[in-house]
Formats: C-alpha cells, structure tokens, sequence
C-alpha cells in the first residue's frame, strides 16, 4: 500500500515516530507522501524524507497558509524547486472554509502553482473545501494542457466526481469513506476502482474505529477493509490497483 497523503513529520508525531513508522511497516504500507504546508514545516518535512528512504516530500503551499505573505511564501516554494526534484506539487488549492479574507490570493497562487507543475512535468495534490466547483473550475484549463493530479480527501457526491475524472484527475480517497452518514460509499459505487488513490492525512481524518484519534499510515488497513466492501472484492485487489495508480501518477 501506498499512503499518499500523511504528515508524519507533525509534533503530533514527535514522542513515538518510529513505532508509528513500524507499525505501518507491519501493515503493509510501504511508500509515504509528505504533503508540504509551508515553510515552517518544511525542515521537519525534509529531514523526514532523510531519515526514512520510503518517504517522499512534496512541495507546495496549503491554501490556508495563504496570507498577507503568501508571494515570499512562493518565494520559498520556487527556491526549493530550483535546488532538487520533488515527487509533486501539494498541498494546494482552495480552503474558503474558516476565513474569506485571501480568496483571490489563494486563487493566485494556486494557479501559479500549476503553472510551475506543468513546467516541471510534475503531478499537483489537491486541497480542497467549500470550494470544490471553483477548485475544479481553476484546474480545468490547467488540465487540459495536460497537467495531472488527485484531490486529496475527496469527499463530494458523483457529480463533481464526474467532473474530477473528466479532468483525467483521481480522488484520493482516506478515512471518511469510514463515516457512516458520510454518503461516499454511495458516490463510489459509480467510480472505478482505477480512478482511486489511498491516504490518510494522518494525523486527520482517523478512520472507524479510531476516529478521534490521532491518525497514522497503518490505518490505511480500514480504509481498504471499507473500499473492499464497496467494490465487491478483496484487500489484495483494493492494494494493488490503488498502489499501481499511485505509481502510475507519481511516477514512483
């Protein structure tokens, strides 16, 4: 399996990482992606990535990092791009959820982000609430030039399903298709299994039965018992089809 979206480099990490790391080991994940937030996190990320050769970082400013400083915010994402290859361009995107205040600024930057993974030949990883159709919206010419990608912690009905995978674009797909009244399974039922990607956003979205509880990659496990529910098959086919895509989009 292949985790696709964790932030293992977090402090909520700090007092027990390796147990954490062989626990996922143990699972069966044997690859993880370090979504970037901005550059207060990125030496904790990087030396992640050092410490751990399964671990790859990405790079990239989350939306809700995106303030008054957001242009040398930039800044720094392009200077860590000039100096070594990254496996994407993410965390990015549009967050309209708690504050209002940069929404065009998050727009900027978001598609200037793009700019720069088409550029680089590199895929983006998605973040995305109370914006989903301005975020689709944002990525469509984008993607049509060829730019590749996967919003993160898909979490919407089938019609901007619909719209995510005429994008050519998968949805990663983590602990809320757990949820009981989250409808996702519903939403999946009319998604190929080609079209999904495994995460967690550890420490985030915990799935059943440990939701409330800090997140971790070897949860990955309930996630698969639940897709495998839904599409009518085993955990081996759920692994190996999404850990094929995942090689597939991050060229890994």
């Amino acid at each position: 399996m292949i985790d696709t979206h964790t932030h293992l480099y977090l402090s909520q990490f700090d007092q027990d990482r390796q147990a954490v790391m062989d626990r996922a080991a143990a699972a069966g994940v044997t690859v993880m992606l370090l979504p970037a937030i901005d550059q207060s996190t990125t030496a904790a990320m990087l030396g992640m990535e050092t410490r751990y050769p399964n671990c790859h970082a990405m790079m990239g400013l989350h939306p809700c990092s995106v303030n008054a400083d957001w242009e040398e915010e930039l800044k720094h994402v392009a200077q860590q791009m000039a100096a070594r290859k990254f496996i994407a361009i993410g965390e990015i995107g549009l967050d309209f959820y708690w504050d209002k205040t940069f929404m065009a600024e998050q727009l900027q930057a978001f598609e200037r982000q793009m700019d720069w993974a088409l550029q680089a030949n590199l895929p983006i990883v998605i973040h995305t609430r109370s914006a989903m159709q301005e975020t689709i919206d944002a990525v469509r010419p984008f993607a049509a030039k060829g730019l590749k990608g996967v919003f993160h912690c898909f979490g919407d009905g089938p019609a901007m399903a619909s719209q995510i995978l005429d994008l050519g674009f998968y949805l990663g797909i983590g602990g809320v298709v757990t949820y009981k009244n989250s409808g996702l399974d519903e939403t999946l039922r009319q998604v190929p299994l080609s079209a999904l990607l495994l995460e967690t956003d550890a420490p985030y979205l915990t799935p059943v039965p440990y939701r409330g509880k800090r997140n971790e990659s070897s949860y990955l496990t309930y996630v698969v018992a639940k897709l495998a529910e839904i599409y009518g098959t085993d955990a081996s086919e759920i692994d190996s089809t999404t850990t094929a895509n995942a090689c597939r989009l991050f060229q890994i």
